[in-house]
Parts: C-alpha cells; structure tokens; sequence
C-alpha cells in the first residue's frame, strides 16, 4: 500500500460499504463521491462488491412476496438475523 494510500483522503473498504447505497442512490456530496471512485479505481475487491449491489439491486426489483417460497423466506429472515446478531 502506497502512503498516498495511508492519507486521511483514502477511503478503506470498510467505508466504501458503507456508502455504497448512497452512491448508486447519487446522494453522495461530490468530495465524497470522488474518494469512493478513486478508491473504486484501484480496489478490484470493491469494483466486484460495487457490481454485487448492482447486480442485486437489479433481481431485487423483480422479486415479490409471491415469487419466493415459504422455505425461502424463512431462510431469508434467519439469514438476516443472524447477520444483524454478528454485527
């Protein structure tokens, strides 16, 4: 990692994470937005995350309540919160 990577202005993937949505919603300020694309231009682990969300973002639009079986759901809502209990 490079020093011009260690600087204040570096935002670390943890970060880019967790302005993600705010990105693709185009509610980043522009001083934030630039960080996030800089650091979207040297992280190939975040450009992959950054097209995950896209990518889910996309089928979710397409999902109801209908579409998913009784199983799915249940194994969604267990997922979730087990994701929220380990964070």
């Amino acid at each position: 990692m490079s020093d011009a990577s260690l600087s204040s202005d570096w935002l670390t993937c943890r970060e880019f994470v967790e302005i993600v949505t705010d990105y693709l919603e185009g509610s980043l300020p522009a001083s934030e937005r630039e960080r996030f694309e800089a650091h979207l231009a040297v992280c190939p682990g975040c450009q992959i995350y950054l097209e995950q969300i896209r990518e889910t973002v996309r089928l979710s639009g397409r999902l109801t309540e209908d579409s998913i079986s009784p199983e799915a759901q249940s194994e969604l809502l267990r997922a979730f919160r087990d994701w929220k209990q380990a964070g």
